[in-house]
């Protein structure tokens, strides 16, 4: 992760007793292509390297920085079962980030925030740290209303979430002990799987934004359809639904190609809606609408 390679390691520490094995000690100078250290005890170096650190944070030792990191990244569960890193594995301690998130639905008046831990694509396969609601959203078309979902990692290692309205300044916050993780053995297990299923995590990754990007399609022509839908024909507007029940269908499954292919077929019907709502409003009388159809096309 750093972009090292095992010759850039000046100097090695062996800690635990058990690395006082021969056999260890050899393995260790053939990777590291250099003997490790025998001035520390084994046995001490980790009850040493626990005393500097609390003396960092009490203040009485100055002249050492020992830095810490996320062993693995946090982040949340976004639309679609997708986690959204916020903080970095391998992110110097203490640290903060903060994204900016949307609603899903119109109206949606309540979003729930899943605090997450690992390194898989997909939500479901990483480690939940906590959940919480912030609720109180004003009722507003999805997409307007800005959520500022923030993480602090302060220097013991506890994680401070808070999902604040920016509108209303409403905020909810959650904070999560050093100790609520993982054992170092998951972590190493988690790092693996992730690396084992990165193939995997990238296909579900591009079907979960084809599929988004079918869904914000759906919404925005069922608007124009209900703004623009009495200024067409019923011919104009039959092809506009076939082609939303298809793409609606297509959703269903897990063909990314099926799903793009009937995204692009929509996009077509629903350009020849915006031409026929233009070509109709310029008929006599029709010019009461105009600025909607014109507002209407840019938004497109």
């Amino acid at each position: 992760d750093a972009g090292l390679r095992a010759s850039d390691i000046t100097e090695v520490i062996l800690v635990g007793g058990q690395t006082r094995m021969p056999k260890v000690q050899q393995a260790v100078a053939e990777f590291f292509g250099k003997e490790p250290r025998k001035d520390v005890n084994p046995d001490e170096a980790v009850a040493l390297g626990a005393a500097i650190q609390g003396g960092v944070l009490a203040g009485d030792v100055k002249d050492v920085l020992l830095l810490d990191v996320t062993p693995l990244s946090l982040g949340i569960e976004t639309l679609g079962g997708v986690f959204t890193k916020i903080i970095e594995k391998n992110t110097t301690i203490p640290t903060k980030a903060s994204q900016v998130f949307s609603t899903a639905e119109d109206n949606q008046s309540a979003v729930t925030v899943h605090v997450l831990q690992g390194e898989r694509e997909q939500a479901r396969f990483n480690k939940s740290l906590a959940k919480f609601d912030l609720s109180g959203i004003e009722p507003a078309p999805r997409g307007l209303p800005q959520v500022e979902v923030s993480f602090d990692i302060d220097a013991n290692g506890i994680l401070h979430v808070s999902a604040k309205d920016k509108k209303t300044n409403k905020e909810q916050k959650v904070e999560i002990k050093a100790g609520s993780g993982l054992s170092d053995d998951e972590i190493q297990r988690m790092v693996a799987d992730a690396e084992a299923n990165r193939e995997e995590d990238k296909k579900f990754h591009e079907l979960v934004q084809a599929r988004n990007q079918a869904d914000g399609l759906i919404h925005a022509t069922r608007s124009a359809i209900t703004e623009h839908g009495s200024k067409v024909g019923g011919d104009v507007i039959g092809k506009v639904e076939s082609a939303l029940a298809d793409l609606e269908t297509a959703m269903k499954g897990d063909d990314k190609g099926q799903i793009e292919a009937k995204t692009k077929a929509l996009e077509e019907a629903g350009q020849s809606l915006y031409a026929a709502a233009a070509a109709g409003e310029q008929q006599p009388g029709g010019n009461a609408g105009g600025a909607h159809a014109s507002s209407a096309s840019s938004d497109d």
